[in-house]
């Protein structure tokens, strides 16, 4: 592997000093704030949920067995805006780019008060160059998108107010066998423009046309009884919710293997896999089960340096990779075992650590190296040497193209969960806290004096502890290294971040359930 002479930083990212984004830059403090918001103010959700309710489903209920609702047509129509219109929340990525949506997103959704599920697909291109890459990339959305169709129960095809092209017409063409499940509706007719014109759609033979606007909510509820009307509801029904799954985000550099690990993990080809960096654009999502365990997978675009982000497309897919680290349990960081480390790797790892996430470093590609145990020897010591302050993190070989230690990474995945959620007695934790004490007291003098009284634990997944002490800004760096050492050694978290905080109190352990609560 490739060495590189700069040290991690884990120090948290510099702010701005202005609250403006610069254009093509990646914030990585702050993150697209309008990302998977609300897009209804609380009495159109209240309406929405009313809805449900009249209809006979509940939207706190979970529910199997959903009709299959695919959205399709050309690139930049305005099928993404009509998705996150359908799910009340910005889910997949809007810009005016063509061909943004790649791989299919999909959600459980709401529509008319009943409950399916919604797939965005990319978009039907038509114009291409041959000889280029975004051509092959163009080639692979259009087979996903086929596939996606193939499966569904109604399409909803949306075209758009104005000149007919001939990607349209070409996939009007295409969607001939599936002539009884489609719905047809013209979007951008905001206000009624463009319906003029839009009629000539008649001419492919469309027994109707919906005209909506997905970005204005004009005739949309017109939309959603089209789509549910003759739909097959009779095999939903009410079912388990799952048990809470591991969430997996993979995250790294442009084509470390990311898509293909979930495909992999997955069983299926939801993720388009190109060496064609920044295939992946938005986060698309798999669930699977592993040794009695659900998994919901997490595959995202990958991460590059600021100054190589020249699109405003990636720079939506990056903050929304980052976005991740707010959803997942444990993070695969994807590592090229063929290129080795890059400087981006230590950023997602600090964002990821400091979020404290379970981290496994996942050395992809390891079929392409040397096959021995000083080959791997070396690359882990090298790596630890790069992430000082991470040492604890696992560090797995793997080859996802050819499913070599696959078993081995879900069971580490499964090792950190436990060790994220785990939660220790408050008797237990001052026992062992006694005896850390006991066996290092701590250091004292004129200059620094305090008394530790007691310890707690704060939360779990992320794991954070707290210790009670007097005058908590004396107790020295090292020796809350030292208590933060003995927490992952004795109680089990020798895997994963740790957060400790020092906090001032008079009181001590045994008598602070006698006395009024601290403030």
């Amino acid at each position: 592997m490739a060495k590189h002479k700069s040290k991690p930083d884990f120090s948290k990212p510099k702010k701005t000093e202005s609250s403006q984004i610069p254009e093509n830059e990646i914030n990585f403090d702050n993150q697209f704030q309008e990302e998977d918001e609300q897009l209804e103010t609380s009495e159109e959700i209240a309406q929405y949920k009313s809805e449900v309710k009249t209809a006979g489903y509940d939207t706190s209920k979970y529910y199997i067995n959903l009709p299959l609702v695919v959205i399709a047509g050309r690139p930049n129509v305005g099928k993404s805006t009509l998705f996150n219109r359908f799910m009340h929340r910005r889910l997949a990525i809007v810009d005016p780019t063509p061909g943004v949506t790649r791989d299919p997103v999909e959600a459980n959704a709401f529509i008319a008060g009943k409950p399916v599920r919604l797939v965005d697909t990319g978009g039907y291109k038509l114009d291409r160059d041959l000889k280029s890459r975004e051509s092959e990339m163009d080639e692979l959305v259009v087979e996903k998108t086929l596939a996606t169709i193939k499966e569904a129960d109604k399409i909803v095809l949306l075209l758009e107010a104005g000149k007919i092209t001939g990607e349209d017409e070409e996939f009007i063409h295409l969607l001939r066998p599936y002539w009884k499940k489609l719905v047809v509706a013209v979007n951008k007719c905001e206000g009624g423009k463009g319906e003029d014109v839009a009629w000539n759609y008649l001419q492919y033979g469309f027994n109707d046309l919906l005209f909506i606007s997905a970005d204005h909510g004009d005739h949309i509820t017109d939309l959603a009884n089209k789509i549910t009307e003759n739909l097959d509801f009779s095999s939903v029904e009410e079912g388990e919710k799952p048990e809470q799954p591991i969430r997996i985000a993979i995250l790294g550099k442009p084509n470390t293997g990311k898509s293909t690990l979930s495909n992999r993990l997955t069983h299926t080809e939801k993720s388009i896999v190109s060496d064609y960096a920044g295939t992946t654009r938005d986060v698309v999502e798999g669930k699977f089960s592993y040794a009695g365990k659900n998994f919901e997978i997490m595959d995202t675009a990958g991460i590059r340096r600021k100054k190589k982000v020249h699109e405003n497309v990636e720079y939506y897919s990056v903050n929304r990779a980052i976005k991740t680290l707010d959803k997942c349990d444990v993070v695969f960081l994807m590592i090229d075992a063929q290129e080795g480390l890059a400087d981006q790797d230590k950023k997602i790892c600090s964002l990821a650590y400091e979020r404290g996430r379970g981290i496994i470093f996942v050395l992809n590609k390891w079929d392409t190296q040397e096959q021995s145990r000083k080959t791997l020897r070396s690359t882990v010591d090298y790596i630890k040497t790069m992430f000082g302050h991470m040492n604890w993190a696992p560090i797995l070989p793997l080859s996802a193209l050819h499913g070599e230690g696959i078993k081995d990474l879900l069971n580490k995945a499964i090792e950190l969960y436990s060790q994220l959620t785990r939660k220790i007695e408050t008797s237990a934790l001052n026992k062992a806290l006694a005896d850390w004490l006991f066996h290092y007291p701590p250091p004292a003098s004129k200059a620094i004096h305090f008394k530790i009284r007691y310890m707690t634990q704060t939360s779990s997944n992320p794991v954070s502890f707290r210790i009670f002490c007097t005058s908590p800004d004396n107790v020295p760096e090292s020796y809350v290294t030292y208590l933060k050492n003995s927490i992952r050694k004795d109680l089990g978290f020798d895997q994963i971040p740790v957060e400790l905080n020092m906090k001032p109190s008079r009181k001590k352990w045994e008598n602070r359930f006698n006395t009024d609560s601290e403030s």
